[in-house]
């Protein structure tokens, strides 16, 4: 960071023509990113009252919430960091952590003390590389400001034993760096990117579209060509091998050499949503296992209301997988009823290869009624997320399942907090503001677009901007097609939503648009020779 500080102060001289009336809305002549944050007075003030702000936040909100919060997921998660198992129903990331905090401290406000200040040290790393690299208006700034640092949407995310916190910070990380590596390129990037791409691919499923986002950025970036080929290859081959690792674990416990125990699950799910739409030949099916399965799905179909279809749309989109008298859980109890410790996985795992081969078989030969039946539902739940979880405390009880009580020293199951209902109406219009942000951000890159702007923009912008519009593409496609969608599933994608929406904003401000405005063209100009400067310096 400092060689790319001192590069991008040199000579206009050194310049490119490529760089030559392009506006910049990056902030050049910089220091040290460190000396930035802490050399600064007012970022300085802002880093430590972002930090004491959210010390104060904790301490207030562990009064009134005490107890973590937990549901189905977390019983699972605390399952496999028990037993020390390899593979689970979810990524076996989280399980991991937990099993490594642990052996420090049992204490579960400790954990999601270290959950949420996690997510405070990426948010402000998140923020302070906006700052650093664009020129971002006062206004976008404090607003970037109150919403990572002064928003109850975060606490209640870090409160849960899930997979939730842990993946918000690791893919903040994430996307940050993927900005540094198009900024300034750096050798160090090539092996602290792949690690934690390879975390956030343990941690979530939501990450299978990372890598590409990832590879994308490398070959955008000023990197020489091998170093963009390590730093592809690397992550790719840490992934493979910790896939090759889960599958021979899976196979070891169910039978079955998967990567997933609950794909099959997902897809099943998928299948059944558009069910009542299509036309389904027994004879054509793959297998007696799917034959049998869709003889359930018939069944079920006979015997449902008449409003079923506009009740199932009002669910959060995994309806089969959850309801014990829907077809899954129906062939799941009939076939698969292993009572041993580790019983629950195994019949989870061995039911998902069987769903596998018949969602996988529904959704290729319907394409069109997935679109129309199970995505643009899914896609509505996308601009307006369900608080799902979210909206009551421990799913509205006061007690917890006995592996958590063991795993956090509790005296019994019994937790408390000062509301069970509280937090539903403390976030009833974050769905909303998240439809009003993609349409803010949807607004603005079909403003850039029409425009033109991007031929005034340096090359840096509009690979940064490119990428993010790409994360958020992927996410989008990756979320209406094959998963549900709920707020908390949501948080990041929102959270680099408003960082865009924030540098964005300084298009619209006069002095970079307006082209009669000599002095901000002549200095807008020279930060755009400035960044070949740098560039010329750092890759001659």
């Amino acid at each position: 960071m400092n060689t790319h500080a001192n590069a991008t102060s040199g000579s206009h001289a050194q310049s490119g023509s490529s760089s030559q009336g392009r506006i910049s809305t990056v902030q050049y002549d910089r220091p040290a990113f460190r000396k930035f944050v802490f050399g600064d007075k007012q970022n300085r003030q802002l880093f430590w009252i972002a930090l004491i702000a959210m010390l104060v936040e904790f301490v207030i909100f562990k009064i009134f919430y005490p107890y973590p919060d937990f549901f189905s997921d977390s019983y699972s998660y605390l399952f496999a960091a028990e037993n020390n198992l390899a593979v689970n129903i979810w990524p076996i990331g989280y399980s991991k952590f937990l099993m490594a905090f642990h052996a420090v401290s049992f204490y579960d406000t400790a954990l999601i003390a270290f959950q949420y200040f996690l997510y405070s040290i990426t948010a402000l790393y998140f923020y302070f590389t906006i700052l650093y690299f664009f020129n971002v208006t006062d206004n976008s700034k404090l607003a970037l400001y109150v919403f990572l640092f002064f928003n109850p949407l975060f606490l209640y995310v870090c409160n849960y034993v899930n997979s939730d916190p842990l993946f918000l910070a690791l893919s903040l990380i994430w996307i940050t760096q993927l900005i540094w590596i198009i900024y300034s390129p750096m050798m160090y990037q090539v092996f602290t990117h792949a690690i934690i791409l390879f975390l956030c691919f343990t941690v979530r499923n939501n990450a299978y579209y990372y890598p590409v986002i990832t590879i994308i950025t490398l070959l955008l970036s000023q990197h020489r060509r091998y170093i963009k080929f390590i730093g592809m290859a690397l992550p790719v081959l840490l992934i493979f091998i910790f896939v090759q690792r889960t599958r021979e674990a899976a196979y070891e416990l169910t039978g079955t050499k998967t990567f997933s125990l609950f794909t099959g699950w997902q897809l099943a799910n998928n299948a059944l949503y558009i069910y009542d739409h299509i036309q389904v030949n027994p004879a054509e099916l793959p297998s007696a296992s799917a034959r049998e399965l869709d003889t359930l799905a018939k069944n079920f179909y006979k015997k449902v209301p008449p409003d079923f279809n506009e009740q199932l749309s009002g669910y959060v989109g995994n309806f089969f997988i959850r309801q014990p008298e829907a077809p899954l859980k129906t062939y799941l109890m009939k076939h698969y009823r292993d009572t041993s410790k580790l019983g629950s996985v195994i019949n989870w795992g061995k039911g998902s290869a069987d769903f596998d081969e018949y969602g996988s078989w529904i959704l290729k030969k319907n394409p069109v009624a997935y679109a129309r039946y199970f995505m643009l539902m899914n896609s509505r739940n996308y601009f307006l997320p369900p608080l799902e979880k979210l909206e009551v405390y421990n799913l509205g009880r006061n007690v917890v399942a006995p592996v958590a009580a063991k795993w956090f020293h509790y005296p019994d199951n019994n937790i408390k907090s000062s509301s069970l209902s509280a937090q539903g109406y403390i976030l009833m219009a974050y769905p909303f503001f998240c439809l009003v942000i993609h349409v803010a951000m949807f607004g603005l890159l079909l403003w850039f677009v029409i425009t033109r702007k991007y031929r005034q923009m340096s090359k840096e912008f509009n690979r940064t901007l490119l990428i993010l519009t790409l994360f958020q593409a992927a996410n989008f496609a990756f979320s209406i097609t094959a998963t549900i969608i709920v707020m908390r599933y949501q948080v990041f994608p929102m959270v680099v939503c408003v960082g865009l929406i924030a540098f964005m904003t300084r298009l619209l401000a006069p002095q970079t648009v307006t082209e009669n405005s000599d002095t901000s063209i002549q200095q807008l100009t020279a930060d755009s020779n400035n960044i070949a400067a740098g560039n010329a310096a750092l890759h001659p």
